[in-house]
């Protein structure tokens, strides 16, 4: 299970710079994804062997201190909820600020790690400033300058050393297929439709991760988990900015699951929402299968379904070997066929082709269409193999792997899944000199 760190706080306090260092500091580290929700920011990062997620909770003023109000009781308290520790960033130019202090005040509460992080601290001046902030009630800060990464490193230790430790589970070893999505798109009603008719049911397991139920499934002679991330825990106490919480509780379904099943609603279409879930899903290399509930609800002509996913897998480019199943959970339409699909792409993830018939397959490919030459320079692929990594990754060993583009890697990929079926999984090709 990952751990999650939140970046709270004010607006151009450099949250984002903070972030952006982070996310850049280790070879390690998966690529952010931008506007998880309009102005926030999902990446990974890695620190003295912990791996661990960033979210960026953005900026909160629009207009007036009213607004930032509202904006706090929607965004900080559920990033609160649902990280395992907070970076509070403060500015040490315009020192404590009335919102400053409205965000110490929820922080204050709560307990979890929280770190505060005095920004722009690059100077002996500035040092003796930061002093101030003690009066925030939450302890000892840490004096950083996040464009030049001064005192980042102190940060860290202390942030990854707090950071809870990752127990071993004895279900992980089952297959973990992740049902996410956003609000009211038939989540939790997908797999109350499965559980409710099915007699081979084991048991709900509570708290395989945290704010998660697993339940155990075993169906078409295949056993797995099923993740519901949604309606789980509902907060009285937070007016909830529905977006949000549903990306931060993908994040974690997302990190720690074989297979996503990404419901969306028919009637809302493909929108930035899904597709943000849908490329944390890529992104993290996990096997995706595309439900589109409430099927019955749209009027249909005779091309309707074919458009429908036509448009989809326009959104979804290059990486369009996806399969889409559309159901209706009300209707009990199909969705026995989504876990079949599901199945299908967990078995294609975690497919192993042999050295010998993946040179016999794509060798003849290359020699027919062989990569452009670039600059007189004539790239010769001499032989491939697959990387022994949980998702499919491939290595291309040939004499110039610099003058590669990525045309070409994406014409390898396409073959590789004609020739070997990997629908439903992300596929990484690789260049490596002979």
């Amino acid at each position: 299970m990952g751990n999650i760190v939140a970046i709270v706080g004010r607006p151009n306090v450099g949250k984002s710079t903070f972030f952006n260092r982070l996310i850049q500091r280790r070879e390690a580290i998966v690529d952010a994804v931008s506007g998880v929700t309009r102005d926030r920011h999902y990446g990974k990062s890695d620190w003295n062997g912990k791996t661990f997620s960033i979210i960026d909770t953005g900026g909160y003023v629009k207009g007036s201190d009213d607004v930032f109000e509202t904006e706090i009781d929607k965004q900080v308290e559920l990033a609160i909820d649902e990280a395992d520790a907070i970076i509070f960033m403060v500015d040490v130019e315009s020192g404590i600020t009335g919102m400053d202090e409205d965000v110490a005040k929820l922080l204050r509460k709560v307990e979890k790690p929280v770190f505060l992080a005095v920004n722009k601290v690059d100077n002996s001046k500035r040092l003796e400033n930061a002093v101030e902030f003690y009066n925030l009630g939450l302890g000892d800060y840490f004096p950083i300058a996040s464009t030049n990464g001064s005192g980042t490193g102190e940060l860290l230790d202390a942030l990854v050393e707090a950071l809870p430790e990752q127990e071993d589970d004895d279900e992980t070893e089952l297959p973990r297929f992740a049902v996410v999505g956003r609000p009211n798109a038939g989540k939790s009603s997908f797999i109350n439709s499965l559980i409710g008719e099915d007699r081979y049911i084991v048991t709900d397991i509570a708290g395989t991760t945290r704010d998660s139920i697993d339940t155990r499934y075993n169906r078409f002679g295949f056993e797995f988990n099923l993740v519901d991330t949604a309606g789980i825990r509902r907060k009285s106490k937070v007016k909830e900015d529905l977006e949000f919480y549903s990306v931060m509780r993908s994040v974690r379904a997302i990190e720690n699951c074989d297979v996503c099943l990404i419901v969306l609603d028919a009637t809302r279409g493909f929108d930035g929402q899904v597709q943000n879930i849908f490329w944390l899903a890529q992104r993290n290399r996990k096997g995706i299968v595309i439900l589109v509930n409430k099927w019955d609800l749209l009027e249909k002509e005779t091309n309707t379904l074919k458009e429908y996913e036509q448009n989809i897998r326009k959104e979804i480019e290059p990486f369009t070997d996806v399969p889409i199943v559309f159901i209706s959970v009300l209707e009990k339409q199909r969705i026995y066929k989504a876990i079949e699909t599901a199945v299908e792409v967990y078995h294609n993830r975690s497919k192993k082709v042999k050295t010998s018939e993946l040179n016999d397959k794509m060798l003849p490919i290359i020699e027919h269409y062989p990569p452009p030459a670039l600059k007189g320079k004539y790239v010769k692929i001499k032989y491939c193999m697959q990387l022994p990594t949980p998702q499919p990754q491939f290595a291309f060993f040939c004499n110039l792997p610099q003058y590669v583009k990525d045309p070409y890697k994406r014409f390898l990929e396409n073959k590789l899944r004609e020739e070997f079926n990997f629908t439903g999984v992300p596929i990484s090709v690789y260049f490596r000199k002979k």
